[in-house]
Protein backbone atom coordinates (compact mmCIF):
# COMPACT_ATOMS: atom_id res chain seq x y z
CA UNK A 1 0.00 0.00 0.00
CA UNK A 2 1.45 3.60 -0.82
CA UNK A 3 1.06 6.13 1.49
CA UNK A 4 1.92 10.06 1.14
CA UNK A 5 2.17 13.43 2.82
CA UNK A 6 2.55 16.51 1.18
CA UNK A 7 5.61 17.44 -0.88
CA UNK A 8 6.32 21.07 0.33
CA UNK A 9 9.45 22.90 -0.84
CA UNK A 10 11.10 19.60 -1.81
CA UNK A 11 10.64 17.62 1.21
CA UNK A 12 7.88 15.09 2.35
CA UNK A 13 6.11 17.26 5.46
CA UNK A 14 3.21 15.55 7.65
CA UNK A 15 -0.27 17.60 6.95
CA UNK A 16 -1.66 19.95 10.07
CA UNK A 17 -4.42 17.75 10.46
CA UNK A 18 -4.86 14.18 11.36
CA UNK A 19 -7.42 13.70 8.07
CA UNK A 20 -6.95 11.37 5.04
CA UNK A 21 -8.08 9.85 2.07
CA UNK A 22 -8.30 5.82 1.52
CA UNK A 23 -7.84 5.59 -2.35
CA UNK A 24 -10.03 2.28 -3.39
CA UNK A 25 -9.16 0.26 -6.62
CA UNK A 26 -12.32 0.71 -8.96
CA UNK A 27 -11.86 -3.06 -10.02
CA UNK A 28 -12.40 -4.79 -6.82
CA UNK A 29 -12.57 -2.00 -4.10
CA UNK A 30 -9.22 -2.90 -2.37
CA UNK A 31 -7.42 -0.49 -0.32
CA UNK A 32 -4.63 0.75 -2.80
CA UNK A 33 -2.92 4.10 -0.97
CA UNK A 34 -4.21 6.80 1.65
CA UNK A 35 -3.02 10.58 1.21
CA UNK A 36 -2.90 13.10 3.92
CA UNK A 37 -5.49 15.94 3.40
CA UNK A 38 -3.98 19.30 3.85
CA UNK A 39 -5.36 22.35 5.57
CA UNK A 40 -5.57 25.75 4.50
CA UNK A 41 -2.60 26.55 6.52
CA UNK A 42 -0.40 23.73 4.73
CA UNK A 43 -1.82 25.22 1.45
CA UNK A 44 -0.96 28.55 1.99
CA UNK A 45 3.14 27.40 3.47
CA UNK A 46 3.60 25.56 0.22
CA UNK A 47 2.10 29.15 -1.92
CA UNK A 48 5.08 30.87 0.35
CA UNK A 49 7.19 27.88 -0.86
CA UNK A 50 6.96 28.65 -4.02
CA UNK A 51 6.72 32.29 -4.54
CA UNK A 52 10.30 32.08 -2.51
CA UNK A 53 11.63 29.55 -5.46
CA UNK A 54 10.21 31.70 -8.40
CA UNK A 55 12.74 34.08 -7.71
CA UNK A 56 15.41 32.11 -8.13
CA UNK A 57 13.39 29.60 -10.83
CA UNK A 58 12.95 32.62 -13.09
CA UNK A 59 16.21 33.69 -13.30
CA UNK A 60 17.67 30.69 -14.83
CA UNK A 61 17.96 30.52 -18.24
CA UNK A 62 15.20 28.98 -20.08
CA UNK A 63 17.16 26.20 -22.00
CA UNK A 64 18.64 25.48 -18.39
CA UNK A 65 15.12 25.27 -17.04
CA UNK A 66 14.14 22.81 -20.13
CA UNK A 67 17.14 20.65 -19.45
CA UNK A 68 16.20 20.20 -16.09
CA UNK A 69 12.84 19.20 -17.18
CA UNK A 70 13.90 17.00 -19.76
CA UNK A 71 16.24 14.97 -16.94
CA UNK A 72 12.55 14.90 -15.08
CA UNK A 73 11.47 12.66 -17.84
CA UNK A 74 14.04 10.91 -18.00
CA UNK A 75 13.46 9.87 -14.50
CA UNK A 76 9.76 9.14 -15.46
CA UNK A 77 10.33 6.77 -17.97
CA UNK A 78 12.87 4.87 -15.52
CA UNK A 79 9.67 4.14 -12.94
CA UNK A 80 7.46 3.24 -16.26
CA UNK A 81 5.81 0.23 -14.96
CA UNK A 82 5.32 1.06 -11.94
CA UNK A 83 3.34 4.39 -12.26
CA UNK A 84 1.22 2.90 -14.98
CA UNK A 85 0.37 -0.04 -12.03
CA UNK A 86 -0.28 2.79 -10.13
CA UNK A 87 -2.51 4.14 -12.64
CA UNK A 88 -4.48 1.02 -13.10
CA UNK A 89 -4.98 0.27 -9.72
CA UNK A 90 -6.34 3.40 -8.83
CA UNK A 91 -7.88 4.86 -11.53
CA UNK A 92 -9.14 1.47 -13.31
CA UNK A 93 -7.32 2.32 -16.62
CA UNK A 94 -6.65 -0.35 -18.71
CA UNK A 95 -2.74 -1.15 -17.78
CA UNK A 96 -1.56 -0.86 -21.82
CA UNK A 97 -3.50 2.23 -21.55
CA UNK A 98 -1.59 3.17 -18.33
CA UNK A 99 1.37 2.83 -20.15
CA UNK A 100 0.27 5.00 -22.88
CA UNK A 101 -0.04 7.71 -19.95
CA UNK A 102 3.28 7.53 -18.82
CA UNK A 103 4.53 7.82 -22.15
CA UNK A 104 2.62 10.92 -22.59
CA UNK A 105 3.24 12.47 -19.56
CA UNK A 106 6.45 12.35 -20.67
CA UNK A 107 5.77 14.05 -24.42
CA UNK A 108 4.17 16.72 -22.63
CA UNK A 109 6.57 18.02 -20.44
CA UNK A 110 9.16 17.03 -23.76
CA UNK A 111 7.44 19.30 -26.18
CA UNK A 112 7.29 22.23 -23.60
CA UNK A 113 11.04 21.84 -23.28
CA UNK A 114 10.44 23.32 -27.20
CA UNK A 115 9.65 26.19 -26.35
CA UNK A 116 12.43 27.22 -24.60
CA UNK A 117 14.63 29.04 -27.14
CA UNK A 118 11.03 30.34 -28.24
CA UNK A 119 9.86 32.92 -25.78
CA UNK A 120 9.25 35.51 -28.14
CA UNK A 121 8.35 39.27 -27.91
CA UNK A 122 8.33 41.96 -29.89
CA UNK A 123 9.77 45.24 -30.98
CA UNK A 124 7.29 47.62 -32.37
CA UNK A 125 8.01 51.45 -33.87
CA UNK A 126 6.71 54.12 -31.63
CA UNK A 127 4.91 57.38 -32.48
CA UNK A 128 7.47 59.42 -31.22
CA UNK A 129 11.04 60.20 -32.07
CA UNK A 130 13.94 58.21 -30.86
CA UNK A 131 11.95 55.95 -29.41
CA UNK A 132 10.91 52.29 -29.04
CA UNK A 133 8.30 50.00 -27.50
CA UNK A 134 9.54 46.58 -26.40
CA UNK A 135 6.66 43.71 -25.67
CA UNK A 136 8.16 41.25 -23.41
CA UNK A 137 6.65 37.76 -22.32
CA UNK A 138 7.54 36.77 -18.57
CA UNK A 139 6.48 34.33 -16.12
CA UNK A 140 3.39 35.32 -14.61
CA UNK A 141 4.87 33.42 -11.02
CA UNK A 142 3.13 31.00 -8.58
CA UNK A 143 0.73 28.78 -11.15
CA UNK A 144 -1.88 26.47 -8.90
CA UNK A 145 -2.32 23.50 -11.27
CA UNK A 146 -5.97 20.99 -10.25
CA UNK A 147 -6.05 17.86 -12.11
CA UNK A 148 -9.07 15.60 -13.01
CA UNK A 149 -9.02 11.60 -11.98
CA UNK A 150 -9.73 10.30 -15.43
CA UNK A 151 -6.03 11.18 -16.55
CA UNK A 152 -3.85 11.99 -13.31
CA UNK A 153 -0.74 11.69 -14.57
CA UNK A 154 -0.55 13.12 -18.33
CA UNK A 155 -2.59 16.32 -17.04
CA UNK A 156 -0.42 16.91 -14.20
CA UNK A 157 2.58 16.67 -16.98
CA UNK A 158 0.81 18.82 -19.60
CA UNK A 159 0.46 21.35 -16.70
CA UNK A 160 4.03 21.34 -14.99
CA UNK A 161 5.58 21.49 -18.69
CA UNK A 162 4.72 24.77 -20.16
CA UNK A 163 4.57 26.31 -16.41
CA UNK A 164 8.12 25.63 -15.14
CA UNK A 165 9.74 26.04 -18.30
CA UNK A 166 8.02 29.52 -18.73
CA UNK A 167 9.39 30.38 -15.41
CA UNK A 168 6.91 29.96 -13.35
CA UNK A 169 6.90 27.54 -10.08
CA UNK A 170 3.66 24.84 -9.32
CA UNK A 171 1.55 23.94 -6.41
CA UNK A 172 -0.29 21.31 -7.21
CA UNK A 173 -3.39 19.98 -6.36
CA UNK A 174 -4.22 16.08 -7.18
CA UNK A 175 -7.72 14.96 -7.55
CA UNK A 176 -8.54 13.06 -4.87
CA UNK A 177 -10.09 10.18 -6.69
CA UNK A 178 -6.74 9.12 -7.87
CA UNK A 179 -3.44 11.43 -6.54
CA UNK A 180 -1.30 8.68 -6.10
CA UNK A 181 0.69 8.47 -9.34
CA UNK A 182 0.98 12.22 -9.29
CA UNK A 183 2.68 12.31 -5.90
CA UNK A 184 5.09 10.09 -6.96
CA UNK A 185 6.12 12.70 -9.23
CA UNK A 186 7.32 14.40 -6.17
CA UNK A 187 10.59 12.23 -5.23
CA UNK A 188 11.14 11.45 -9.19
CA UNK A 189 11.68 15.75 -9.10
CA UNK A 190 13.83 15.61 -6.63
CA UNK A 191 15.97 12.89 -8.10
CA UNK A 192 15.92 14.91 -11.41
CA UNK A 193 17.27 17.72 -9.59
CA UNK A 194 14.58 20.15 -9.93
CA UNK A 195 15.33 23.08 -7.43
CA UNK A 196 13.46 22.53 -3.93
CA UNK A 197 9.72 24.63 -4.03
CA UNK A 198 10.00 24.81 -7.45
CA UNK A 199 7.44 21.73 -7.65
CA UNK A 200 4.98 21.19 -4.41
CA UNK A 201 2.02 18.97 -4.07
CA UNK A 202 -0.63 19.51 -1.79
CA UNK A 203 -4.08 17.14 -1.74
CA UNK A 204 -7.27 17.69 0.01
CA UNK A 205 -10.62 18.98 -1.14
CA UNK A 206 -12.95 21.96 -1.53
CA UNK A 207 -10.85 23.99 1.29
CA UNK A 208 -7.32 23.14 0.02
CA UNK A 209 -8.80 24.38 -3.40
CA UNK A 210 -10.32 27.62 -2.29
CA UNK A 211 -7.39 28.60 -0.50
CA UNK A 212 -5.24 28.42 -3.55
CA UNK A 213 -6.91 29.97 -5.64
CA UNK A 214 -8.15 32.72 -3.66
CA UNK A 215 -4.36 33.64 -2.78
CA UNK A 216 -2.65 37.19 -3.64
CA UNK A 217 0.33 34.72 -4.20
CA UNK A 218 -1.39 32.63 -6.67
CA UNK A 219 -0.67 34.35 -10.33
CA UNK A 220 -2.69 32.07 -12.56
CA UNK A 221 -4.52 28.71 -11.83
CA UNK A 222 -5.24 26.02 -14.54
CA UNK A 223 -7.81 23.14 -13.91
CA UNK A 224 -9.08 20.27 -15.55
CA UNK A 225 -12.56 19.10 -13.98
CA UNK A 226 -15.78 19.45 -14.23
CA UNK A 227 -18.16 22.60 -15.63
CA UNK A 228 -19.26 23.68 -11.55
CA UNK A 229 -15.70 22.87 -9.97
CA UNK A 230 -14.50 25.37 -13.05
CA UNK A 231 -17.03 27.82 -12.28
CA UNK A 232 -16.74 28.09 -8.31
CA UNK A 233 -12.54 28.39 -9.05
CA UNK A 234 -13.52 31.11 -11.69
CA UNK A 235 -15.34 33.08 -9.16
CA UNK A 236 -12.89 32.14 -6.46
CA UNK A 237 -10.27 33.63 -8.83
CA UNK A 238 -12.13 36.96 -9.02
CA UNK A 239 -11.31 37.92 -5.50
CA UNK A 240 -7.55 39.05 -7.01
CA UNK A 241 -8.14 38.98 -11.27
CA UNK A 242 -5.87 35.78 -10.82
CA UNK A 243 -5.49 34.33 -14.62
CA UNK A 244 -7.82 31.49 -14.94
CA UNK A 245 -7.14 28.33 -17.69
CA UNK A 246 -9.93 25.83 -17.67
CA UNK A 247 -10.51 22.85 -19.52
CA UNK A 248 -13.85 22.02 -18.69
CA UNK A 249 -17.27 19.36 -19.45
CA UNK A 250 -17.53 18.15 -23.18
CA UNK A 251 -20.62 16.76 -24.97
CA UNK A 252 -19.13 15.76 -28.31
CA UNK A 253 -21.23 15.13 -31.06
CA UNK A 254 -20.29 12.77 -33.94
CA UNK A 255 -22.18 13.21 -37.17
CA UNK A 256 -22.09 10.62 -39.58
CA UNK A 257 -23.41 11.30 -43.07
CA UNK A 258 -24.51 9.54 -45.78
CA UNK A 259 -21.79 9.97 -47.64
CA UNK A 260 -18.98 8.54 -45.27
CA UNK A 261 -16.74 6.00 -45.26
CA UNK A 262 -18.39 3.18 -43.36
CA UNK A 263 -15.92 1.30 -41.88
CA UNK A 264 -13.71 4.45 -40.82
CA UNK A 265 -16.87 5.93 -38.98
CA UNK A 266 -17.57 2.92 -36.97
CA UNK A 267 -13.68 2.59 -35.94
CA UNK A 268 -13.86 6.21 -34.97
CA UNK A 269 -16.97 6.71 -33.11
CA UNK A 270 -16.19 3.09 -31.18
CA UNK A 271 -13.26 4.30 -30.02
CA UNK A 272 -14.14 7.60 -29.18
CA UNK A 273 -16.80 6.19 -27.00
CA UNK A 274 -15.36 3.76 -25.34
CA UNK A 275 -12.06 4.76 -24.65
CA UNK A 276 -10.91 5.12 -20.88
CA UNK A 277 -14.23 3.70 -19.99
CA UNK A 278 -15.61 6.76 -22.29
CA UNK A 279 -13.96 8.64 -19.51
CA UNK A 280 -12.43 11.09 -21.77
CA UNK A 281 -13.91 15.19 -22.20
CA UNK A 282 -13.59 15.17 -26.13
CA UNK A 283 -15.81 11.56 -25.87
CA UNK A 284 -18.10 10.55 -28.36
CA UNK A 285 -21.42 11.59 -26.63
CA UNK A 286 -23.97 11.47 -29.00
CA UNK A 287 -24.48 10.19 -32.27
CA UNK A 288 -26.22 11.18 -35.26
CA UNK A 289 -26.39 9.17 -38.33
CA UNK A 290 -27.99 9.73 -41.75
CA UNK A 291 -30.74 7.81 -42.07
CA UNK A 292 -29.92 6.75 -45.51
CA UNK A 293 -26.83 4.56 -43.78
CA UNK A 294 -28.14 3.80 -40.83
CA UNK A 295 -29.07 0.49 -41.21
CA UNK A 296 -26.02 -0.71 -42.62
CA UNK A 297 -23.68 1.44 -39.84
CA UNK A 298 -25.46 0.26 -36.89
CA UNK A 299 -25.04 -3.04 -38.41
CA UNK A 300 -21.43 -3.08 -38.16
CA UNK A 301 -21.30 -0.44 -35.24
CA UNK A 302 -23.13 -3.10 -33.38
CA UNK A 303 -20.73 -5.75 -34.24
CA UNK A 304 -18.05 -4.06 -33.22
CA UNK A 305 -19.57 -2.91 -29.75
CA UNK A 306 -20.74 -6.68 -29.09
CA UNK A 307 -17.20 -7.59 -29.36
CA UNK A 308 -15.88 -5.57 -26.72
CA UNK A 309 -14.38 -7.70 -23.47
CA UNK A 310 -15.44 -5.90 -19.85
CA UNK A 311 -12.78 -7.17 -17.20
CA UNK A 312 -9.48 -7.19 -15.79
CA UNK A 313 -7.80 -3.89 -16.67
CA UNK A 314 -4.68 -5.35 -16.17
CA UNK A 315 -4.98 -8.56 -18.86
CA UNK A 316 -3.99 -7.28 -22.54
CA UNK A 317 -7.00 -8.67 -24.23
CA UNK A 318 -9.45 -6.13 -22.25
CA UNK A 319 -11.31 -3.51 -23.92
CA UNK A 320 -13.30 -1.77 -20.55
CA UNK A 321 -12.38 -1.47 -17.55
CA UNK A 322 -14.62 -0.10 -14.51
CA UNK A 323 -15.19 2.85 -13.63
CA UNK A 324 -13.40 5.04 -11.67
CA UNK A 325 -16.13 5.81 -9.13
CA UNK A 326 -19.34 4.49 -7.50
CA UNK A 327 -21.28 7.67 -7.66
CA UNK A 328 -20.48 7.75 -11.62
CA UNK A 329 -21.74 4.43 -11.83
CA UNK A 330 -24.82 5.18 -10.21
CA UNK A 331 -25.38 8.25 -12.11
CA UNK A 332 -25.56 6.47 -15.60
CA UNK A 333 -27.68 3.56 -14.05
CA UNK A 334 -30.16 6.65 -13.35
CA UNK A 335 -29.85 8.15 -17.03
CA UNK A 336 -29.86 5.08 -18.55
CA UNK A 337 -33.04 4.28 -16.88
CA UNK A 338 -34.85 7.89 -17.22
CA UNK A 339 -33.67 7.76 -21.05
CA UNK A 340 -35.97 3.77 -21.38
CA UNK A 341 -38.79 5.30 -19.35
CA UNK A 342 -38.35 8.11 -21.99
CA UNK A 343 -38.93 5.87 -24.76
CA UNK A 344 -35.37 4.51 -25.61
CA UNK A 345 -34.29 1.15 -26.46
CA UNK A 346 -31.46 -0.47 -25.53
CA UNK A 347 -29.99 -2.24 -27.76
CA UNK A 348 -27.20 -3.61 -25.51
CA UNK A 349 -25.75 -3.35 -22.18
CA UNK A 350 -28.11 -1.24 -19.88
CA UNK A 351 -27.25 -2.94 -16.48
CA UNK A 352 -24.46 -3.92 -14.36
CA UNK A 353 -22.51 -6.64 -15.30
CA UNK A 354 -22.54 -10.18 -13.28
CA UNK A 355 -20.44 -13.34 -12.75
CA UNK A 356 -17.22 -13.95 -11.90
CA UNK A 357 -14.92 -10.92 -11.76
CA UNK A 358 -17.95 -8.78 -11.31
CA UNK A 359 -18.80 -9.39 -7.54
CA UNK A 360 -17.21 -6.01 -6.48
CA UNK A 361 -15.86 -2.94 -7.77
CA UNK A 362 -17.69 -0.52 -10.47
CA UNK A 363 -18.34 -2.49 -13.78
CA UNK A 364 -21.15 -1.06 -16.10
CA UNK A 365 -21.67 -3.05 -19.37
CA UNK A 366 -20.97 -1.18 -22.83
CA UNK A 367 -24.36 0.37 -23.56
CA UNK A 368 -25.83 1.63 -26.85
CA UNK A 369 -29.37 3.15 -26.68
CA UNK A 370 -31.71 3.67 -30.35
CA UNK A 371 -35.04 5.89 -30.34
CA UNK A 372 -33.18 8.43 -28.78
CA UNK A 373 -34.93 12.21 -29.78
CA UNK A 374 -33.04 15.45 -29.16
CA UNK A 375 -35.13 16.57 -26.14
CA UNK A 376 -34.34 13.70 -23.98
CA UNK A 377 -31.86 14.75 -20.77
CA UNK A 378 -29.12 12.09 -21.80
CA UNK A 379 -28.88 13.99 -25.44
CA UNK A 380 -27.72 17.11 -23.10
CA UNK A 381 -26.19 16.17 -19.44
CA UNK A 382 -22.37 14.65 -19.88
CA UNK A 383 -22.33 11.32 -19.43
CA UNK A 384 -18.38 10.10 -19.05
CA UNK A 385 -19.08 6.82 -19.28
CA UNK A 386 -19.27 3.80 -21.46
CA UNK A 387 -23.31 4.64 -22.99
CA UNK A 388 -24.34 5.82 -26.02
CA UNK A 389 -27.19 7.87 -27.52
CA UNK A 390 -27.98 7.38 -31.36
CA UNK A 391 -29.88 9.35 -33.58
CA UNK A 392 -30.69 9.10 -36.99
CA UNK A 393 -30.97 12.17 -39.23
CA UNK A 394 -32.52 13.49 -41.98
CA UNK A 395 -30.54 16.80 -43.28
CA UNK A 396 -27.36 18.79 -43.13
CA UNK A 397 -29.37 21.58 -41.15
CA UNK A 398 -31.10 19.46 -38.88
CA UNK A 399 -27.83 17.81 -37.55
CA UNK A 400 -26.38 20.87 -37.24
CA UNK A 401 -28.67 22.04 -35.10
CA UNK A 402 -29.14 18.97 -33.20
CA UNK A 403 -25.14 19.15 -32.34
CA UNK A 404 -24.91 22.96 -31.59
CA UNK A 405 -28.03 22.42 -29.26
CA UNK A 406 -25.75 21.69 -25.95
CA UNK A 407 -24.27 24.16 -23.77
CA UNK A 408 -21.06 22.48 -23.96
CA UNK A 409 -18.71 23.49 -26.83
CA UNK A 410 -15.21 21.29 -26.27
CA UNK A 411 -14.95 18.85 -29.17
CA UNK A 412 -17.00 17.81 -32.01
CA UNK A 413 -16.49 14.83 -34.84
CA UNK A 414 -17.54 14.52 -38.44
CA UNK A 415 -17.17 11.56 -40.68
CA UNK A 416 -18.31 12.70 -44.48
CA UNK A 417 -16.26 13.10 -47.81
CA UNK A 418 -18.06 15.81 -48.91
CA UNK A 419 -15.85 19.11 -49.05
CA UNK A 420 -18.61 21.35 -49.11
CA UNK A 421 -19.65 20.21 -46.26
CA UNK A 422 -16.61 20.41 -44.00
CA UNK A 423 -16.28 23.29 -44.82
CA UNK A 424 -19.85 24.50 -44.19
CA UNK A 425 -19.31 22.56 -40.51
CA UNK A 426 -15.65 24.01 -40.08
CA UNK A 427 -17.82 27.57 -40.31
CA UNK A 428 -20.95 26.30 -38.12
CA UNK A 429 -19.73 24.03 -35.80
CA UNK A 430 -19.49 25.86 -32.52
CA UNK A 431 -16.75 24.10 -30.89
CA UNK A 432 -13.29 24.62 -30.01
CA UNK A 433 -12.25 21.49 -31.37
CA UNK A 434 -13.04 18.98 -34.46
CA UNK A 435 -12.24 15.54 -35.89
CA UNK A 436 -13.32 14.90 -39.51
CA UNK A 437 -12.48 11.60 -40.65
CA UNK A 438 -11.35 10.39 -37.20
CA UNK A 439 -11.65 9.88 -33.82
CA UNK A 440 -10.90 12.08 -30.99
CA UNK A 441 -7.82 12.97 -29.60
CA UNK A 442 -5.34 15.82 -29.77
CA UNK A 443 -1.85 16.13 -30.69
CA UNK A 444 0.81 18.80 -28.75
CA UNK A 445 1.21 20.60 -30.97
CA UNK A 446 -2.33 21.25 -31.25
CA UNK A 447 -4.72 24.16 -29.07
CA UNK A 448 -7.01 22.54 -27.08
CA UNK A 449 -9.54 24.64 -26.33
CA UNK A 450 -13.48 24.64 -24.91
CA UNK A 451 -15.85 27.13 -26.02
CA UNK A 452 -19.32 27.99 -24.09
CA UNK A 453 -19.29 25.94 -21.03
CA UNK A 454 -15.89 23.94 -21.47
CA UNK A 455 -13.79 26.22 -20.47
CA UNK A 456 -11.67 29.07 -21.07
CA UNK A 457 -7.99 29.91 -21.69
CA UNK A 458 -6.99 26.64 -23.71
CA UNK A 459 -3.82 24.25 -23.49
CA UNK A 460 -1.41 23.13 -25.81
CA UNK A 461 0.70 24.18 -28.69
CA UNK A 462 1.98 27.71 -29.04
CA UNK A 463 -1.31 29.52 -27.42
CA UNK A 464 -1.48 27.14 -24.69
CA UNK A 465 2.44 27.74 -23.53
CA UNK A 466 1.56 31.78 -23.86
CA UNK A 467 -1.09 31.07 -21.13
CA UNK A 468 1.81 31.02 -18.67
CA UNK A 469 3.26 33.94 -20.01
CA UNK A 470 2.68 37.52 -18.81
CA UNK A 471 3.30 40.71 -21.22
CA UNK A 472 5.14 43.74 -20.02
CA UNK A 473 5.30 46.85 -22.62
CA UNK A 474 8.03 48.86 -22.15
CA UNK A 475 8.50 52.76 -24.16
CA UNK A 476 11.83 53.04 -24.70
CA UNK A 477 12.95 56.57 -25.11
CA UNK A 478 16.42 57.66 -26.03
CA UNK A 479 17.15 61.55 -26.52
Amino acid sequence: MTGYTLFIDGKWVPASSDSKDEIINPADESLVGTVQNATAEDAHTALVAAQKAQKKWRQIPAIQRANLLQAFTKEIQKHREELAQLITKEQGKLLKVARFEVDVTCSFIEYACHWARHIEGDILPSDNPNEQIWIQKVPRGVVVAITAWNFPLALAGRKIGPALVAGNTVVLKPTPEAPLSTMALCDIAKKAGLPDGVLNMVTGGIEVGKTLVESPITQMVTMTGSTPTGQAIFRSAAKHLTHVQLELGGKAPCLIFEDADIDKAVAGALHSRFDNCGQVCTCNERMYVHEDIYEVFMEKFMEKVNALKLGDPSLEDTDIGPKTNLAGLQQLERMVAESVAAGATVLSGGKRPTGPGFDKGFWYEPTILANVTQEMNIVHEEIFGPVLPVIKFKSFDEVLGYANDSEYGLAAMVFTKDMNKIMRLNESLEFGEIYINRGHGEQHQGFHNGLKLSGTGGEDGRYGFEQYLEKKTVYVNFD
